[in-house]
């Protein structure tokens, strides 16, 4: 039986799957670890270049610079009736929710069935006219030649692109409970001009930003404007983690510290936060961050691994890990330091047992937020971890390693996030 499940009845959770691990249609057994771990690094330089242009680009700008595949969260979701199932990328750095559909003009090789909207008695394309229309052309939305469909498109800084029409159409969650989550006239974007360098893995994005395309922003009072979700680590040998719609959302309890969501009109897409600081034991390091996102300095976001911080600011705190010294509060005990074997991290380590660090707390604007080694390292092999940081200087942004054990919350309405130390296996 499907339901939809708004604020005022409880809320709904859905399960997470990474795209490395078993049950993905990404996952390929044959990838060493070290590899998957470098790719996964290299996609969160290649998101850099994604957030640094529109999310959603202008037909007549072909040019801005986004990349293709690139999250690391699938959720599995259907559309249609009766509902046509797809994987999808679970996207907080994205708004529009999309999929390949039939007839394709000019399609990228899909390993799963296309969605045929002709299949579907609840799909509707979307008038010019209409509110869902209007509200999407500061992201990109134009007419049809004659008039009276409304279009979507999407470019890459790789020259792959999506276009197709804009629709309303019955998507529905696989909720944690078992019970499906019917969610009826949901904007998305039927694609049926889909080329480039797209993975024949992928079918679909579920955009999750500030953005009005946003399946978040959609379903807006019924949840309350929140949600949530719980990341396992990497190394962790249940490899599901959680995400919370309403109720199901709050973030309460002991532990938890809350911070400013703060948004950009220019930018409504994007979830900016404000980091003080970051402290290694005693000695604390200010962190300036990215220009962009008025006061905020720093994007958290749950599709990017690493946490991208200015290259000053990363040879400082890189500094502190690698100087091995008597004084307690910068020492580094129970390692070896050692080289990636991808060439990707500059700082690794070869744990003894257990690599321990002396206290590192995340200084945001009104939480102190203390960091364990799972989220400061990363597991390459089954003997190097290496530093989940990155230097780059065009944008910061705080990723989902940090993020590993933490309930993370989304309140838009009061616009905070909140933290609270969680084991995620148990969620």
């Amino acid at each position: 039986m499907s339901a939809f499940v708004d604020a005022q009845s409880g809320g709904f959770s859905i399960n997470l799957v990474h795209r490395d691990s078993e049950g993905s249609p990404f996952y390929n057994p044959k990838e060493t670890p070290a590899r998957l771990v470098g790719y996964a690094g290299r996609r969160s330089i290649g998101r850099v270049h994604r957030f640094s242009s529109r999310s959603i680009s202008n037909p007549s700008d072909p040019d801005a610079q986004l990349t293709a595949n690139n999250g690391e969260y699938l959720v599995n979701i259907s559309l249609g009736t009766p509902p046509f199932p797809i994987v999808a990328i679970a996207d907080t750095g994205s708004d529009i929710i999309w999929t390949q559909c039939k007839p394709c003009t000019d399609c990228y090789k899909q390993d799963a069935p296309l969605f045929d909207p002709k299949s579907s008695s609840s799909y509707r394309t979307v008038s010019c006219s209409s509110n869902a229309c209007n509200s999407l052309q500061s992201e990109g939305s134009s007419c049809s030649s004659d008039g009276s469909v409304c279009e979507y498109q999407v470019s890459y800084g790789d020259q792959s692109h999506t276009q197709g029409d804009v629709a309303a159409e019955t998507l529905t969650l696989e909720s944690k409970t078992g019970n499906p989550v019917a969610l009826p006239k949901t904007v998305i974007g039927c694609g049926h001009d889909n080329a480039g360098t797209f993975s024949p893995k992928g079918s679909g994005i579920v955009g999750l930003g500030g953005g009005p395309a946003s399946l978040v922003s959609q379903l807006g009072s019924s949840i309350g404007g929140k949600f949530s979700y719980c990341m396992v680590p990497y190394a962790a040998a249940k490899p599901t983690s959680t995400m919370n719609f309403g109720t199901n959302a709050v973030v309460s309890g002991n532990g938890v510290l809350s911070t400013p969501l703060i948004s950009d009109p220019s930018q409504p897409t994007f979830y900016f936060l404000q980091l003080e600081a970051v402290s290694v034991g005693s000695k604390k390091i200010a962190f300036q961050g990215s220009s962009i996102g008025g006061s905020g300095n720093i994007i958290i976001d749950s599709g990017t691994t690493l946490t991208l911080v200015p290259t000053d600011f990363f040879s400082q705190l890189s500094d502190f890990f690698s100087q091995l010294s008597d004084a307690v509060e910068t020492q580094v005990t129970g390692g070896t330091k050692t080289s990636d074997p991808e060439g990707f991290f500059s700082l690794c380590y070869v744990p003894d047992s257990s690599l321990k660090l002396p206290p590192v707390t995340a200084h945001f604007k009104g939480a102190d937020v203390v960091l364990t080694s799972d989220n400061i390292f990363i597991q390459v092999n089954d003997k190097v971890v290496c530093l989940a940081f990155y230097a780059n200087d065009q944008l910061s942004i705080y990723g989902n390693v940090a993020q590993q054990n933490f309930l993370i919350g989304y309140d838009l309405p009061k616009q905070t996030l909140s933290f609270k130390p969680t084991d995620c296996t148990n969620t």
